[in-house]
């Protein structure tokens, strides 16, 4: 019995670190915005120093932590970091494309909503095991919060009919999954210091690749420097550890279900510091994303039976 109890109260802080993740996750949006109007810079250039600026800290860390075992990786856990680089790039570089296209509304309820969907059916094609009711029923409710959410904004503008943007959030969205999936096989036995810096590095090289062909923008006002440096550091290095320590006690499908708190707290965000508004379905969608994501926590405490 007091395995089955420390069994529910690891899985429950793992799913508040995951949410922990996803308010710092939240904050990237009014940053990257602001960054937007004191340069002229581009999505591939700001994705790029995002991951670079992480990886002082992280790899300091991770040497004062193990040392030379920092470099001392097998090769099938190499080519998973090498899998989590590769996805994390690829999310970022067609999430905003998506964005361009699309608008930040359709890109991000295509993405952010339907990356919950294609890891628990990955989840269950590859476990042969179904999400329990409280999971199922959590991901319903927090798809129907964060749509009601991002698309009942006041004076949105909603542009989804460009098939090629829907595709490439579509893509975002599986990159994002899949990366979720290889970052639980990592988290359950790799120090998350040495999985994030490494994986974080080689996507910060194939990101360069993607955006030397754009041209990177290096020139920035101080201020923008100081959000590019917070950008690296707290919601990538930090949210992302505090992500993959969650991810080592959370299932895949609730962990992607409670990342669903980072579009609420970007539009809160923007309602308060941006003047965005939203009307009263938007506040509905907010309670129902709170309140799903509230069950899901009651079921890891164990409150509901599967």
């Amino acid at each position: 019995m007091q395995s089955t109890h420390a069994a529910r109260a690891e899985s429950r802080h793992g799913l508040l670190l995951i949410m922990f993740a996803a308010v710092l996750w939240g904050t990237v949006g009014i940053s990257s915005k602001t960054i937007y109007q004191l340069a002229t810079t581009n999505p591939l250039s700001i994705g790029l120093f995002r991951l670079a600026m992480s990886l002082p800290v992280l790899f300091t860390v991770c040497w004062i932590r193990q040392g030379r075992q920092t470099f001392r990786v097998s090769v099938r856990d190499l080519a998973l970091m090498a899998l989590v680089g590769l996805l994390t790039a690829l999310y970022q570089v067609c999430y905003f494309g998506a964005i361009a296209r699309t608008g930040v509304a359709v890109a991000t309820v295509v993405t952010l909503c339907t990356a919950p969907v294609l890891v628990a059916v990955v989840s269950v094609a590859f476990t042969r095991k179904s999400p329990s009711r409280i999971s199922l029923v959590a991901l319903v409710g927090s798809l129907s919060g964060t749509s009601l959410l991002v698309l009942f904004q006041e004076e949105s503008k909603i542009s989804g009919a460009d098939t090629a943007g829907i595709t490439l959030a579509l893509v975002s969205a599986f990159s994002y999954g899949m990366m979720t999936l290889v970052s639980q096989k990592l988290a359950a036995h790799r120090d998350p210091f040495q999985s994030l810096a490494i994986s974080f590095a080689l996507g910060a090289v194939m990101l360069f690749g993607f955006a030397h062909s754009q041209g990177i923008v290096t020139t920035y006002p101080p201020l923008a420097w100081t959000l590019l440096v917070y950008l690296g550091t707290i919601p990538t290095a930090l949210a992302y550890l505090l992500f993959f320590h969650g991810m080592r006690s959370t299932s895949a499908t609730s962990a992607s279900i409670s990342t669903l708190v980072e579009p609420m707290v970007a539009t809160v965000l923007a309602w308060f510091l941006l003047g965005e508004r939203f009307t009263p379905v938007g506040f509905l969608g907010i309670a129902l994303l709170g309140g799903s994501l509230f069950l899901l926590y009651l079921g890891a405490r164990g409150r509901f039976n599967k």
